[in-house]
This record gives structure tokens, C-alpha cells and sequence, in this order.
């Protein structure tokens, strides 16, 4: 959620009863760190800030900033590493990653961090190109006894309310959300969104190629297929997918920029505030619960 879930996005959120995140993608600094914290203001309610492991080995005050910012919870993700788990426990907040396997929540649980986000390959951005949300939050939920929140696909009512069903203690949404009133992403990526198929969505390294992104290779994003990358996903290094790229982010391009998306996408019609989609998504999914507990424990005739 670098570049979309910034400081009003993540007050929004919590305002409507979630727990907002700031989001320090591939860009992340101290210097973005403390704008979003400013444009937050006073949050009501639990927030997080999550950063990306490489980005912090490049610039270390990045998390010294992140856990002065006294925040009810840090996400460090997309590293093998968990130094930073005693730091961010000495100063009473929470730590948090994201997981991929089995193997990988037992190791993050037996370091001591409190809170995994099972993030299957269906979501949007970066993560694993390996297991679906719903098998993974399986795997993970046999193997570990922390909470484990379930990301990838997660953005209706419908969806929230079948991993909470399948034991998650509660879903970590990126793209729904990412297209909300208060995110920073420009106005042509959010009109993207509301206007592709679940279908349309790829997993690629390529725009992280053209910006020269240290990625490991493990880590492919998940974004919707556009002429950029028809144009340059097999040579997205060169110098002519990189000065294209550049001047289609300066100009908005909608057919160059890119624009990270889960399967989820093909939900989204329009560009909602936060508030809306919280509310609905969480009503909607204690409705269908609600019948279905019904279902389950009426008597059989």
C-alpha cells in the first residue's frame, strides 16, 4: 500500500472503526514517513505503520522514525529477518508480518512477532506468487497460535466474512481501500481500478526493473496489465521502458503508470470515501454470518 494508504487514508480507516495503516512502500522514507504522520493528524483508534525490510537495511532511520511515531503496531514484510522484532517490543508496540507458507508463520511466531497476515498470491502488490488466500490462512491457522489476519482478495462483505469463518481474526485489505477518496493514489490509477476486470491484473517485476527498485526476485507485484507493460514486460530494464515510464508517472499516463491491484479489482465501480466501504463490507459480512450460524445450528428435521 506504498503510495496509497497514506495518513488520511489510515485516520480514515481507524475513524471508521478499522486499524489504518501508513504505508511505506519501495519509496518509503523518514522524510514520507513524517508528511503522512502530519496529514493524519490526531487518529482515534488503533494504527499501524508498515515498512518494507529492504527499504529500512537502506535507510535504518526509517523505523527508528516509524516506532517514535508510537503507533499501536509496526509491519516490517518482505525480508527473512526478525532484529527489528525486540526493537519495536521495547517500545510496548506490537510487531507484525506478512507470511506465505507454513514454515514462514512458525518461524515469524517463534520470533516473537504478534500478529500474521496470511497474504495469498490473489492479492495486489508485492508478495509470493505461491498459495491462494484461503488454503494458505488453512495452513497458517494449523500451524500457529497467534492471531492471523488473511490478505489477497479481501474486499467485499462475501469475502471478509469467509475468512473470518474459516478462523482469520480479521482481513488485511489493500486494493478496496486503495481507491477510497482519501488515498494518494493519483486520480487516473484510481479510475483505473474502477474500470478493469479481476481478470486483468498480472504478476510482474517489470515496473520495479524500470525504476530500478531492488526487489528481490522472490517478490513480483501483482498490477493491472497495461500498454507499458505489453510494450516492456520482457525488457523493462533498458533505457527506453525507463525514461517512458518516468514521463508517464510525471504525466499521469494511465497507460503507462503503474497501478498495483488484487483479483479483487473487478468489484470496484466507483471511488467511495473509507467510511462507506468499511461500514458496508463489515455489515454485509455480519449478515451473512449471522444467517449462516442460523443454518448451521437449526435442528435437523
Amino acid at each position: 500500500m506504498g503510495g496509497a494508504a497514506g495518513g488520511r487514508l489510515a485516520a480514515a480507516v481507524s475513524a471508521a472503526g478499522g486499524l489504518g495503516m501508513i504505508g511505506m512502500g519501495s519509496a518509503g522514507s523518514v522524510v514520507a514517513l513524517e508528511r503522512e504522520l502530519a496529514a493524519a493528524g490526531e487518529i482515534v483508534g488503533p494504527w499501524g505503520i508498515g515498512v518494507v525490510d529492504w527499504v529500512v537495511a537502506q535507510e535504518p532511520e526509517l523505523l527508528a522514525a516509524a516506532i517514535a511515531a508510537r503507533p499501536t503496531l509496526i509491519s516490517v514484510s518482505f525480508g527473512a529477518g526478525f532484529d527489528w522484532v525486540e526493537r519495536v517490543h521495547a517500545a510496548g508496540i506490537l510487531a507484525v508480518t506478512q507470511v506465505y507458507d507454513a514454515e514462514e508463520a512458525w518461524r515469524a511466531q517463534d520470533a516473537g512477532v504478534d500478529l500474521l497476515v496470511a497474504r495469498g498470491s490473489e492479492g495486489g502488490g508485492h508478495g509470493v506468487d505461491g498459495m491462494a488466500t484461503l488454503p494458505l490462512l488453512d495452513a497458517v491457522l494449523e500451524t500457529v497460535s497467534v492471531p492471523v489476519l488473511a490478505a489477497g482478495g479481501v474486499g467485499s462483505g462475501r469475502s471478509l466474512a469467509a475468512v473470518l469463518a474459516a478462523g482469520a481474526a480479521g482481513a488485511w485489505v489493500g486494493t478496496r481501500l486503495a481507491a477510497a477518496e482519501e488515498s494518494l493514489l493519483s486520480g487516473a490509477a484510481r479510475q483505473v481500478m474502477t474500470t478493469v476486470e479481476g481478470t486483468g491484473t498480472v504478476l510482474t517485476s517489470a515496473f520495479d526493473a524500470a525504476l530500478e527498485y531492488p526487489w528481490p526476485s522472490r517478490f513480483p507485484a501483482r498490477v493491472v496489465h497495461n500498454a507499458f507493460l505489453a510494450r516492456h514486460r520482457e525488457d523493462p530494464g533498458g533505457a527506453e521502458a525507463r525514461d517512458e515510464l518516468h514521463t508517464g508517472i510525471e504525466s499521469d499516463d494511465r497507460q503507462v503508470i503503474p497501478v498495483d491491484a488484487g483479483q479483487g479489482v473487478g468489484l470496484l465501480t466507483e471511488i467511495e470515501p473509507v467510511a462507506d466501504i468499511v461500514w458496508r463490507m463489515a455489515e454485509d459480512a455480519g449478515r451473512l454470518l449471522a444467517g449462516r450460524a442460523r443454518e448451521v445450528t437449526a435442528p435437523r428435521p
